[in-house]
């Protein structure tokens, strides 16, 4: 069985997704025959390498909010992050243009360390503030799961992946995905969201006992669209 997951290391969702689905995979009975494929979303491919401004100004600056409402909200999402054990660090975040990540991506699949590097992506993004669009932090997370940091720099100074990059994308696009994280099983069954661990077992169960049809889940989870993450309300 294969899922594809896309996904973009700029997405907060995406990473609690990840963690959540790992969960899943980890209870579920037939995890060792399920092929796990990570594809690229970008939240914004237009976005610049430098940003002059923090994520608090950019969301009251797009989207009309205050910064205290920024900051609000991404505080909720810290928490409902530290709940499953991850550590965002929003204060410090560094945005910045993902595609090279993804390219690195691509990179790690060759030697089989697609998953290792999008974790550390991830955390690099979210729990250590740095730059994930800079080739030499890119070259480290390289070398952390075993490559060689001067092919990584290398195939960073050129254009090498950037069509695969691209080719995943306009996948997604061709597929109706808006929003990430977003989730396909045997290019049959989607999920969209940070869903529940209870909800991803559901649907890996349900995937495996009978491969039915194209369908949707029947609960929304939390997404990223064009840069803007929903956060349920604080009860």
């Amino acid at each position: 069985m294969q899922i594809e997951i896309w996904s973009d290391f700029a997405c907060p969702f995406c990473y609690i997704g990840k963690r959540r689905f790992e969960k899943a995979l980890a209870a579920f009975e037939h995890r060792d025959q399920v092929q796990v494929v990570y594809r690229s979303f970008e939240l914004d491919p237009h976005s610049p390498k430098h940003v002059p401004h923090d994520v608090y100004d950019m969301l009251s600056g797009k989207y009309g909010m205050s910064r205290q409402e920024a900051i609000k909200m991404n505080q909720n999402l810290a928490q409902q992050a530290a709940a499953d054990g991850l550590d965002f660090r929003f204060a410090g975040l560094v945005l910045t243009n993902t595609f090279d990540a993804h390219r690195l991506r691509h990179f790690a699949e060759k030697a089989g360390k697609a998953a290792e590097v999008s974790e550390l992506l991830f955390r690099a993004y979210f729990s250590e503030n740095k730059n994930v669009s800079d080739h030499e932090t890119l070259a480290d997370i390289a070398v952390a799961v075993g490559l060689d940091r001067n092919e990584a720099l290398s195939m960073l100074a050129g254009e090498q992946f950037s069509d695969r990059v691209r080719a995943e994308e306009a996948d997604g696009r061709s597929l109706g995905i808006r929003g990430v994280p977003y989730y396909i099983i045997d290019r049959k069954q989607t999920l969209s969201g940070a869903q529940q661990e209870t909800m991803f077992l559901k649907a890996l169960q349900q995937a495996w006992g009978d491969r039915q049809p194209l369908e949707g889940s029947d609960v929304d989870g939390d997404s990223c669209i064009d840069g803007i993450c929903a956060v349920p309300e604080e009860k």
